[in-house]
């Protein structure tokens, strides 16, 4: 029974996170520098966005991997003019310092393009992810785990969701150059 409806729960991730696009609404949140960082603060720049948390146990260290990953790609094609923004689902613990520890712990090329957020409560994360990304968040009753969904999703400057790409297994880091590239020349 449990295998059921956790195979629903995916499911509905999955689905959640294959609808269209969207334009981001107003936030203000902390990274991990401790620094504000804002809607405003990324316009004008495309952005990779995902949703993580340090606690995690399953999903979230092999996204973080294939987004370091994929920023060490950019950088050998020349491309440098884009921002990572990994929303924590976990804020209760993630902390700015448990945040950057937590970045640290991988081998990121340039640090000062990424922002992982936090500084809101699980209510209004699980509310931004579902309105803004199409995705699902939602606490596990039976662990210190959060569900949610494993896409990265492209922001162009203006703040709209205009593509999502498995961020776990099958990452296409070609299309991601590619898609992140076109956006980069328009500005």
């Amino acid at each position: 029974m449990r295998l059921i409806s956790f195979l629903a729960l995916v499911s509905l991730v999955l689905l959640l996170s294959a609808c269209g696009s969207s334009t981001i609404e107003d936030f203000s949140y902390t990274d991990q520098r401790g620094d504000s960082v804002s809607l405003e603060d990324l316009k004008g720049t495309p952005w990779l966005a995902t949703f993580v948390f340090t606690n995690c146990t399953t999903v979230c260290p092999p996204m973080t991997f294939n987004l370091s990953d994929i920023q060490q790609q950019l950088a050998a094609s020349g491309l440098e003019d884009y921002k990572i923004v990994a929303f924590s689902v976990d804020p209760v613990v993630d902390t700015p310092e448990t945040l950057q520890n937590y970045l640290a712990q991988y081998s990121v090329p340039d640090e000062s393009k990424w922002h992982l957020l936090t500084g809101y409560t699980q209510l209004e994360i699980t509310d931004f992810a579902k309105n803004n990304f199409s995705s699902f968040v939602r606490n596990d009753p039976e662990s210190d785990q959060v569900i949610h969904g494993t896409n990265f999703y492209l922001v162009d400057q203006k703040g709209v969701v205009v593509n999502n790409y498995d961020g776990f297994e099958d990452v296409p880091v070609e299309d991601i150059k590619k898609d992140l590239g076109k956006l980069i020349e328009e500005n």
